[in-house]
């Protein structure tokens, strides 16, 4: 996917304070003028007294900052601010779509966002990275119970998602010393990468599931406080599938993934109630 390349350290910036919540970009600005200002003011009583051949140059620096970057604070909690309305409605869309049809048309930055809203309403914390960098193609940082989980999303409807994105995404849950990893395409993936899945702590997650997935949060907290209190997290290596399992439309309870062993769909996956045979709710 192709990514906007930055042009100045004012983007960088503001592109920073995008990531935080918007508040946080509202109460750094006041502050950053004050402190540079005063800075300022510092270096130009100085310059009076004891002039010296730097200090043109800091407070240069230190009187164009006081406005710059409280700027690029307004404005990067302002795209930080429209972001949130954004996953908002792209996420309310989705859970209210009858089918995938709803994931045609969107944006690869769009598609980021969804994904990043429905792991924010499992209640884990969700750092944006946008597949930037050398980290593998990587989209979302995921932590939640101390654990750090890798996202790469694949907006693909015309073709399968194949083994060597899974292999790439493992080599860098290695690198980066992750507990797990989630592969989302907005299609499908072919039988190869789903081989190499298994067994791997990697789930991969189609867009049949994806839309499973957006309306199984639909009203879920989307912090990771509520999240976590939600109801008690599985041990270790169970969380990351767990955390993507959908409620029981019967029972409300936690669905598992099973595979059906006998009938036309024998081999085939599906989301089974946990409490069966008591309940027979499937997704």
């Amino acid at each position: 996917m192709a990514r906007r390349k930055k042009s100045s350290a004012l983007d960088d910036w503001i592109e920073l304070i995008s990531t935080m919540p918007w508040w946080v970009g509202i109460a750094l600005a006041p502050l950053l003028y004050i402190v540079l200002h005063g800075v300022s003011m510092r270096i130009a009583a100085e310059m009076l007294t004891k002039p010296h051949v730097t200090d043109g140059i800091f407070y240069a620096l230190a009187l164009a900052g006081q406005y710059l970057l409280p700027l690029g604070c307004l404005l990067g909690a302002a795209v930080s601010a429209l972001r949130r309305v954004k996953r908002k409605t792209l996420a309310d869309n989705v859970a209210t779509a009858k089918s995938t049809d709803a994931l045609d048309g969107m944006s690869w930055r769009e598609f980021e966002l969804l994904v990043g809203e429905g792991f924010r309403r499992r209640g884990f914390q969700v750092e944006e990275l946008g597949g930037a960098g050398p980290d593998g193609g990587v989209d979302l940082v995921l932590r939640k119970d101390g654990e750090k989980h890798l996202v790469q999303c694949k907006q693909w409807r015309s073709f399968k998602v194949g083994v060597q994105v899974v292999r790439e995404l493992y080599g860098v849950m290695a690198a980066k010393g992750a507990a797990g990893g989630f592969v989302v395409t907005s299609g499908r993936f072919t039988d190869e990468a789903q081989t190499f899945a298994k067994g791997r702590n990697i789930k991969l997650v189609d867009g049949d599931q994806l839309l499973v997935l957006m309306k199984s949060v639909r009203s879920a907290p989307r912090n990771a406080s509520e999240g976590s209190a939600e109801r008690p997290q599985p041990s270790s290596r169970g969380r990351a599938a767990a955390s993507l399992a959908p409620s029981c439309p019967k029972c409300s309870g936690t669905m598992v993934r099973r595979t059906a062993r006998k009938g036309a769909n024998a081999g085939e996956s599906f989301w089974g109630c946990g409490a069966f045979p008591r309940c027979r709710g499937t997704a």
